[in-house]
């Protein structure tokens, strides 16, 4: 499965090479058809155990009963590498999904649940803020986390077309100042003063 992403994620799917999986996974041609009836199978399979899981570990997991969402927010927006090869590459949904929604239903499906799964996470996680008091009860959760993946993986498509990893730090900086003017006036001058 890692072998298969890593293919998917340097060449796309439609080019993804079978026979480079198959030499990087040190598998036969028979044991991979054992598991998956076909390529289009191996890339869902791709998309619903290896891509779904790094979404959850990189925005599910740190928002899950995180005291201050703003702040998990910030911390994630600011882990994001920029080391030219990711930059080069961009997301591995956003590139499958613009790859393959218009083509295949099931990798759409599949696309839209991943960008469902994040949206939810990240808009709950508000909505617990605002029960705190730590975001401001003016937003729309969903709305808002709507926009701020939008704008993120607006940032990470700039990044990659212009191959300049400031494009990418210039997009840390301006979304993590927007979830910055989330909080009740009370509590930005705290963390504005950091940075």
């Amino acid at each position: 499965m890692q072998a298969a992403f890593q293919e998917m994620y340097r060449s796309g799917y439609r080019s993804a090479d079978l026979d480079a999986i198959l030499a990087a996974a040190g598998v036969t041609k028979g044991a991979l058809y054992y598991h998956f009836e076909d390529k289009e199978a191996l890339g869902h399979a791709v998309l619903d155990e290896v891509m779904a899981s790094d979404l959850h570990k990189k925005w599910v997991q740190p928002l899950q009963n995180a005291k201050d969402p703003i702040d998990a927010l910030i911390r994630i927006v600011q882990s994001e590498s920029l080391k030219i090869e990711d930059v080069r590459r961009g997301c591995p949904l956003l590139n499958l999904s613009q790859e393959m929604s218009g083509l295949d239903e099931g990798f759409r499906r599949r696309t839209e649940k991943l960008f469902k799964n994040w949206h939810d996470a990240v808009a709950e996680a508000l909505r617990e803020g605002q029960k705190r008091g730590v975001v401001r009860n003016d937003i729309n959760a969903n709305e808002t986390a709507t926009f701020l993946i939008a704008t993120y993986e607006g940032y990470v498509v700039l990044g990659k077309t212009s191959q300049d990893p400031r494009t990418m730090q210039s997009g840390q900086r301006r979304v993590s100042g927007h979830l910055e003017s989330l909080r009740p006036a009370r509590g930005r001058t705290r963390v504005a003063a950091r940075g």
